[in-house]
């Protein structure tokens, strides 16, 4: 089993409806860092989006992902506790990225923790490429991309 730590931040502007987001991994000691955007879309949406992008092709294994983003944390605590479908608080929106998001899920345990806004945290590096992603978004249309080794080099691990 390996040792998984996520970082994760969300930026979305309503009033246009497009947004960003950036994931940092460390697999086993390995940080690799993604940034990406879509438009014409929901928070919700776009939450969803980003942490499917984030847990697909992990290897196995405990994770614990870090957010200064209280709705993420919300969505990743249904994700740890799943409810019924038709149970209170279970979602009733968007469930087609929900069937995506919990088969990404599945078999893992997650640990989740608030992380600090800092300007030196990871949050803070998160968001700046989060808003990236958006303004390419807001151009383009969907995207994705790494974060370049050498950005990801200077972020501090919390």
């Amino acid at each position: 089993m390996s040792a998984i730590r996520l970082w994760i931040e969300t930026t979305h502007h309503a009033a246009f409806r497009y947004g960003g987001w950036a994931y940092l991994r460390e697999v086993d000691g390995a940080v690799t860092g993604y940034a990406g955007g879509e438009r014409s879309l929901a928070a919700g949406r776009l939450e969803l989006t980003a942490l499917i992008a984030m847990l697909t092709s992990l290897p196995q294994g405990a994770v614990t992902v870090k957010t200064a983003n209280a709705s993420l944390l919300a969505v990743l605590r249904l994700v740890a506790n799943p409810l019924s479908p038709g149970a209170e608080g279970a979602p009733s929106e968007d469930l087609d990225l929900w069937a995506q998001l919990l088969t990404a899920a599945k078999g893992r345990t997650f640990t989740l923790q608030t992380a600090p806004a800092a300007p030196q945290a990871p949050a803070a590096f998160l968001g700046a490429w989060a808003e990236v992603g958006q303004n390419k978004a807001k151009g383009v249309g969907r995207f994705s991309a790494m974060i370049p080794k050498v950005n990801v080099a200077k972020v501090v691990l919390n």
